[in-house]
């Protein structure tokens, strides 16, 4: 049984994999919006950070996922 705790564990904390794939490419997006136009860098940023928030937030509640299955099914 511990060993199915431990693998159900490992699938939620790879939502990590997606957030950071999201938040790269995301980047590069804005680095190229602000290489094409440098006056919309304010805005740019704005919605980039955002983007990146939301991203991180998925990471986050599947490590807090993890924790759970991890403590709460020992």
């Amino acid at each position: 049984m511990s060993t199915l705790i431990a693998i159900g564990a490992g699938i939620a904390v790879l939502t990590g994999i997606g957030a950071g794939i999201g938040i790269g490419i995301a980047t590069a997006k804005a680095a190229d919006a602000v290489a094409r136009q440098p006056e919309a860098d304010g805005k740019i940023s704005k919605i980039l950070l955002l983007g990146c928030a939301l991203a991180e937030a998925t990471a986050i509640y599947g490590f807090v996922i993890a924790l759970l299955i991890i403590l709460f099914l020992k």
